[in-house]
């Protein structure tokens, strides 16, 4: 492993200060975070757009509305919740199912309503929210994971990272739940980062926690060569992120619903860097190069063909 991270280190792997110095401070005019660290900002965004998102079924933005929220789900039998300024996965909750005034949620465990009740208002008093001041709880569409990803994922849903510059792809990832995490999909909870080959949108090797990861651990099936569908769209909709927030260098993380296609679930303006373990390769020498030969002015389409034209896999 430690051999490995001097080859990424050699091959320009792109720390966290270089990042915010060349990137995110260049690029990323600060009045803009709030368009993205909100995620019912950025859903209503999209949705202006013409972009897919999870359907939005209510919010409570008040201790006084935290009783509303059954009529939200009303005839839904699964539904998520979760803060709109949260981080990491942390405040959500997915329920897959109801039975006689309980909720189970995606775990198996079951909740009353309650104790729903008590996640919400904690969500609302900011308990979850990235500066701890009061939020607004999201009442969502419950993703339905895509079949190709059976064999590679524990009970939640995995989601997509793309890391745009300048409006081009430039990175990917997929990141796959596991029993450590929980059903999250999130790295530092214990899920599995596996880079995807940016020109055919093949899975190839991965990484969980400090470890490099050449099968899911909870299923023991390979995690390389899977053939994420709809990819080409995947990465345009990476791409309609830069107009849609304005931010030059951002995360577009998409999930693949089983019924409805990529849904775009959030942007963010400060990615994570382990994508670069999980594609054995550094950031910041793919950066440089659409720095200096990308278009920012190419409709999406074109800075897609423009990015798979100098990067390649």
């Amino acid at each position: 492993m430690f051999g490995f991270a001097r080859r990424l280190t050699n091959s320009g792997v792109l720390g966290i200060n270089r990042r915010n110095n060349e990137f995110v401070m260049r690029y990323n005019e600060r009045r803009r975070y709030p368009l993205v660290d909100d995620k019912l900002r950025t859903k209503e965004l999209a949705v202006e757009a013409g972009i897919a998102v999870p359907e939005l079924y209510g919010v409570v933005r008040a201790q006084s509305e935290v009783r509303n929220w059954p009529g939200f789900v009303e005839g839904r039998g699964q539904f998520v919740v979760k803060p709109a300024h949260g981080s990491g996965g942390d405040g959500i909750i997915v329920i897959s199912g109801s039975r006689d005034g309980r909720y189970r949620r995606s775990s198996g465990l079951w909740m009353r309503r309650g104790e729903i009740d008590y996640h919400i208002s904690g969500i609302v008093s900011g308990q979850y929210s990235l500066a701890g001041l009061s939020d607004c709880a999201l009442i969502e569409y419950c993703v339905q994971s895509d079949p190709v990803f059976e064999m590679i994922s524990y009970q939640g849903v995995p989601d997509v990272r793309i890391i745009v510059l300048l409006g081009h792809p430039v990175m990917a990832m997929v990141r796959l739940p596991t029993r450590q995490s929980n059903g999250k999909a999130n790295l530092h909870q214990g899920a599995i980062g596996v880079g995807v080959d940016l020109s055919t949108g093949k899975t190839t090797g991965g990484v969980w926690g400090n470890d490099l990861a050449s099968e899911h651990p909870d299923t023991a099936h390979p995690i390389a060569n899977v053939q994420i569908p709809q990819w080409r769209f995947m990465l345009e909709l990476a791409a309609r992120g830069y107009e849609l927030s304005g931010l030059g260098y951002l995360g577009v993380d998409i999930v693949l619903d089983r019924d409805k296609g990529p849904l775009v679930l959030e942007l963010n303006a400060r990615p994570g860097l382990n994508i670069q373990i999980a594609n054995r390769s550094g950031l910041r020498e793919r950066l440089l190069c659409i720095e200096h030969n990308g278009d920012p002015s190419a409709p999406p389409s074109e800075r897609v063909d423009r990015a798979l034209e100098l990067l390649g896999g």
